[in-house]
C-alpha cells in the first residue's frame, strides 16, 4: 500500500465552530489548535497545511482557573528602549478577549511558517 502525501492545493476544508463560554482557557486552546493543525483528520501530515477553519464564539466568557485573572501577564515590546507593557488577564479580557485566545493557540502551533498560515484561518 502506497502512502498517501497530500498536496496543499487538494486539501479539502471544513469550517468547525467552537463555543468557549465557561471552558478553562487551555483546554479550549487544545482543541482549537488540533483542529487548525488538522490532526483530527486521517489525512494528517505534519509538514502540510491540512487544517479546518475555527470560528471561535463567546471569547470574552472563556474561564481562567485560580488566581489567574490578577496574576497571569501578557507583555508586548514596541522594539525601543522602555517599550515593554505588561497587562493583567483581566485588563486584556477588558479590551481585546480575542488576544488571550490568539496567543494560548499559538503557544500550541508548531514555531515554523506553517504557524502564521494556520493562524489566518483562526476567526474569532
Amino acid at each position: 500500500m502506497k502512502t498517501f502525501l497530500p498536496k496543499d492545493p487538494g486539501v479539502n476544508r471544513d469550517w468547525i465552530v467552537v463555543d468557549v463560554a465557561g471552558k478553562p482557557l487551555g483546554r479550549a486552546a487544545v482543541i482549537i489548535a488540533n483542529a487548525l493543525r488538522g490532526k483530527c483528520k486521517p489525512t494528517f501530515t505534519p509538514a502540510v497545511d491540512t487544517g479546518d477553519f475555527v470560528v471561535v464564539v463567546n471569547a470574552a466568557e472563556v474561564r481562567l482557573s485560580g488566581t489567574k485573572e490578577s496574576k497571569k501577564i501578557y507583555q508586548r515590546y514596541s522594539g525601543f528602549r522602555g517599550g515593554r507593557k505588561t497587562f493583567t488577564a483581566a485588563e486584556v479580557r477588558a479590551a481585546h478577549p480575542e488576544r488571550m485566545i490568539e496567543e494560548a493557540v499559538s503557544g500550541m502551533l508548531p514555531g515554523n511558517h506553517l504557524c502564521r498560515r494556520m493562524l489566518t484561518r483562526l476567526k474569532i
